[in-house]
This record gives structure tokens, C-alpha cells and sequence, in this order.
């Protein structure tokens, strides 16, 4: 048993984590990928699905700076207290005011935990976790987070279905909100405390202030980046219209049950992928893996175009979950190239700048959707695919030749 404990990289305060995330993540993704039905449902329309794409892009690089801002002061405990208490105050929102302005400025709270969370969930697995297991770590990590976005999706669907898009909507919410209260006490109880990276006293090196990790930045994770955003662009031009093809635009619309349905094939796809992919970059070279995840993200969008009931959309769905292949392994890219005494203030930067840039393409991919239609979305989505694609194969360096 120890011996597989320690394969898994399983300490008390990773345990810990991965329960919130189970509680947490369970509640919140029985609404989450129903949200732009929801929006429509109560009168927003087109224009206040693509609000809704550009606010979680922007509010994750916001959430990413603050998250890692917060535990860089306070600790990864008390860090994410304060983020659960964030979350259950959106949730409180959206259930107490059925509106879709009230959806949209719940989401400003409920949409913080998976963004702000990140730093302090990747600066405990770099402090608890030794090099060599880190790259396990954020697998069994992202492994364990894809168990309720498989699950969750089911459960909304059924609920939409039963009692329909409003008031199975709210009640998905209301579950969200208690689990993230059973989570409160959890992580609590299991969470061994870390002191903070520094104290509050402000000072002159990358630790003095998170933006200051921006100058600090190393010319591979530079590169990383900026294949990031294009990457980022590939995946949130259609993102928070997929729904939308699925259940309104093909041929043959699903059901909330069938979405749910999907939503399961590409998590468990993803989960089947993460183990094995972790244990082999762990010890050898980053880079191909997340190569491959790039390559995925691009195909996405230009299968989708050609699948219109579904069997062919179980299938593309399966390549979905394929872009998960390298995730981790590109977080601890990430972790590796950080400097050790800022990783979670490093995070926060490196997020932010990505997600800010990359609001926008939510945004306009609202408008391609609204003006020219969704063909000319999946196919610039495609286009940006190939692009990053491509700069990370020619300008993506691995962490060991970066050491020689």
C-alpha cells in the first residue's frame, strides 16, 4: 500500500486537496456546461452567451493573479477558505435572483474556484511532492478533477430534462452550494498548513508583487506561453457555443441527458490517459506530450463541423478528451521552469497574462457566431489551432535542454 501511495504521490494534504476537488468540482460542473442554455432561457440571447465567454476567461486571469497573490501572503490553506467562501456566495446569487444579469454576476464568484484555486493546488503539489513526482501529481490531480466533470454534466442534464432549463438549473445550483460547504470542513480537516512564501512586507524580487514575476519570466516559459494563448484561442472561439451545436444547431439535437452524456465520454477518455502519460514524462522529455495535447485541441473544432447527431458526436468528443493527454504534463512544464521560491505567484502571472489575452477570443467568437455563423467559428478556432501548433513544435524547449 505504501508503495502505491507513493507512485500516486498521495500525501495527507494532496488527499486533502483531491477530496475538495471531488465536492467541489461535482457541484459545480452539474451546471457549469448548461449555462449558455440557461442565459437563453431566461432572455439573454446570443450576445449574453459571448458576455459570459469573455467574463470566465477574463475572470480566470484575474482569479489566477489574486489566487496566487493570496497564497503567496497567507498560505494554501487559508487560501482556499477564502476561495470556497467566494464560490458558495456566487451560488447564493444565482439561486436567489433567477436573472441572466444575476447568472452573469454570480459567475464572477462561483467561477472563482478553478481559477484562483490553481496556484495554491500547484504550489502545494510543488512543496509536498518531490522533481520526479510532480508530473504525477498534477496528473492524479487533473485525473481526480475529471471524475465530477464526468458525472456532473449527467446529473444537470437529467435535471434539466426532469424539471426543466429554470428551475433545474437552480436546483443544480443548490447542490453546488451545499457540497462546496461539506468541502469547507474537509479540506480543513485534512489540509496540513504550509507557511507562506513570504511574509506581508513587500520586497524587491519576484516576490515583492506578482506582476513582478512577468520580468522574471525565462525565455522557455516565454515561449510556452505565447503558444498558449494560440492554443487558448483554438479552444474558446466555439467553446461556449459547443452546447449550442449539440442541442440546437444540428440535424438531430440532443437532450440535456445526451450533452451530459458526451460531456462523460470526454472526461473518462481523458481520465484512462493521464497515468500512464504522467509516469513516461516524468522521466524522459516534456515536450512531445505536449505537442500531442496541442494537436487534439486543433482537430477539435474542424470534427465537430461534420458531426450532426450522436454517434459521430460521441466521437468527436473522444478527441476532445484527447487534448487532456499532455495537461498535466504542460503544468509541470510550468512548475519546472518556475522559479521554486514564487511558484504560485509565477502561476498566477503566467495565467493571467494567457487568459486576459485570451477573454478576447471568447468574445469574438460570439460575434463570428452571431454575424457570420458557426461554421466560420469551428473553422477560425481550426485556423488558430494549427498556428500555435506549429510555434510550439519549432519554439517549445523541454525542461532538461533547458538544463544542458
Amino acid at each position: 500500500m505504501n508503495r502505491l501511495l507513493e507512485f500516486f504521490g498521495l500525501r495527507r494534504s494532496i488527499v486533502g486537496l483531491l477530496g475538495v476537488v471531488v465536492l467541489v468540482g461535482l457541484g459545480e460542473k452539474m451546471a457549469e456546461q448548461f449555462r449558455p442554455i440557461y442565459l437563453i432561457a431566461l432572455g439573454g440571447g446570443i450576445l449574453a452567451v459571448s458576455i459570459q465567454g469573455f467574463l470566465d476567461n477574463l475572470i480566470n486571469a484575474l482569479y489566477s493573479l489574486f489566487g496566487g497573490y493570496v497564497t503567496h501572503r497567507v498560505g494554501t490553506k487559508r487560501a482556499l477558505l477564502i476561495f470556497n467562501l467566494m464560490a458558495i456566495a456566487g451560488f447564493a446569487i444565482v439561486i436567489a435572483i433567477p436573472t441572466w444579469q444575476a447568472m452573469l454576476a454570480g459567475s464572477v464568484l462561483f467561477l472563482s474556484w478553478t481559477a484562483v484555486s490553481l496556484p495554491a493546488t500547484m504550489s502545494l503539489l510543488g512543496d509536498v511532492l518531490p522533481k520526479n513526482k510532480q508530473t504525477m501529481g498534477v496528473s492524479v490531480h487533473s485525473l481526480v478533477r475529471r471524475l465530477p466533470m464526468a458525472v456532473g454534466p449527467i446529473v444537470g442534464g437529467i435535471l434539466i430534462d426532469r424539471y426543466g432549463e429554470q428551475p433545474g438549473m437552480r436546483l443544480a445550483f443548490a447542490v453546488a452550494m451545499v457540497m462546496a460547504l461539506v468541502a469547507l470542513w474537509f479540506q480543513q480537516r485534512m489540509i496540513v498548513d504550509a507557511p507562506a512564501e513570504r511574509g506581508p512586507s513587500e520586497g524587491t524580487g519576484p516576490g515583492g508583487h506578482p506582476l513582478a514575476c512577468l520580468r522574471h519570466m525565462s525565455p522557455e516559459l516565454r515561449s510556452l506561453l505565447v503558444s498558449d494563448i494560440l492554443i487558448r484561442f483554438c479552444e474558446q472561439i466555439p467553446n461556449a457555443f459547443v452546447v449550442v451545436w449539440c442541442m440546437t444547431t444540428i440535424a438531430s439535437p440532443l437532450n440535456g441527458k445526451e450533452f451530459g452524456l458526451l460531456k462523460a465520454v470526454e472526461m473518462m477518455t481523458a481520465v484512462l490517459v493521464y497515468v500512464p502519460v504522467a509516469y513516461l514524462a516524468d522521466r524522459g522529455e516534456k515536450k512531445p506530450f505536449v505537442l500531442a495535447t496541442f494537436v487534439f485541441f486543433t482537430l477539435f473544432p474542424a470534427v465537430l463541423l461534420f458531426c450532426h447527431s450522436f454517434w459521430p458526436l460521441v466521437g468527436a468528443f473522444v478527441l476532445r478528451g484527447l487534448k487532456e493527454f499532455g495537461e498535466p504534463t504542460r503544468k509541470a512544464l510550468i512548475l519546472a521552469l518556475a522559479p521554486s521560491d514564487t511558484r504560485a505567484a509565477m502561476f498566477g502571472a503566467y495565467y493571467l497574462v494567457r487568459d486576459s489575452i485570451v477573454s478576447l477570443s471568447a468574445l469574438a467568437g460570439g460575434f463570428v457566431w452571431w454575424f457570420w455563423g458557426s461554421q466560420v467559428n469551428l473553422w477560425a478556432a481550426f485556423g488558430c489551432g494549427v498556428v500555435g501548433t506549429v510555434w510550439f513544435a519549432v519554439r517549445g524547449r523541454d525542461v532538461m535542454s533547458v538544463r544542458a
